[in-house]
């Protein structure tokens, strides 16, 4: 099926398209890189296009949406489009201004999903919605427990979080899903480099796919929505292609022994903070 139609039903009723287009990339990478890439996932396919504030670069993804709708490639509607709050703006009464700050740089007039960004510091059940008098919370933009966005990849597949996510009817959705762009400011430089790993390299020789689409692969069958990352327009336009074929239930088994919850964006500088999560058994 044409992963353009391929969504998850969120606890909210919206659907979320499974395969995701990651916008991030490094300060050094031109910022009129992110529109033409970003317009290449669009025409790839891509339907999910995941940002972020602190990415720095939502001027450019906005316009690479608007070029796509106003050339009639897609529709508003078309785009599930994520955003992020960051740790800069959690205070209840800052959150409504950052959102509004996000859509003024897109120029869109929402956005489908808006995540708290790193949330280290929060204590469960902390509120950061602002309410009106009478305690309604003013503006519903947000659902804290539609999805979580978590690192997850065969090196780290996050089996005990996954099902406790779909016990409480949350979509688990995974970024460095590829094993991130190992930029030296997040990742260890001498960490192992995912898809250049024996076993994943053999099982993509024998299904005749890429290192990266098995990796792809593996984690919708097991139910996750996936972030796809790469500026490389071969990788954009192959990384669509992932629903093209099927991973036997042996193959999965085979990807689910290689995880050793190995973490490659281990937020080190954050370790000593009492809500640090890492730490935790999930």
């Amino acid at each position: 099926m044409d992963p353009r139609y391929q969504r998850v039903e969120l606890n909210d009723g919206h659907f979320m398209p499974v395969l995701g287009f990651g916008t991030y990339a490094p300060p050094e990478v031109p910022r009129n890189r992110v529109v033409e890439v970003t317009k290449l996932a669009i025409e790839a396919g891509f339907r999910h296009i995941d940002s972020a504030y602190i990415y720095n670069n939502e001027e450019q993804v906005g316009l690479a949406i608007r070029s796509k709708i106003a050339d009639g490639s897609v529709k508003r509607e078309d785009i599930f489009y994520t955003s992020k709050l960051w740790c800069t703006f959690r205070r209840p009464e800052l959150v409504q201004s950052a959102l509004e700050s996000s859509l003024k740089k897109l120029q869109l007039d929402y956005v489908d999903l808006y995540l708290i960004h790193f949330p280290v510091a929060l204590k469960p059940g902390e509120d950061l919605l602002p309410k009106d008098e009478n305690g309604k919370v003013i503006f519903d933009t947000v659902d804290l427990c539609a999805t979580w966005e978590v690192e997850c990849h065969p090196y780290l597949n996050q089996s005990k979080l996954l099902d406790f996510c779909k016990s409480k009817d949350i979509v688990l959705v995974a970024h460095s899903a590829l094993g991130t762009q190992r930029h030296e400011l997040w990742v260890d430089q001498s960490s192992p480099v995912l898809l250049e790993d024996s076993v994943l390299c053999a099982m993509a020789k024998k299904h005749k796919r890429s290192p990266a689409l098995i990796a792809l692969r593996y984690q919708l069958q097991r139910g996750v929505v996936v972030l796809a990352k790469s500026y490389n327009e071969q990788r954009i336009r192959e990384n669509v292609r992932v629903s093209e074929f099927q991973l036997s239930s042996a193959d999965m088994k085979v990807l689910d022994g290689l995880n050793r919850n190995f973490r490659y964006v281990a937020l080190d500088y954050l370790a000593g903070h009492p809500n640090y999560p890492f730490s935790d058994e999930y």
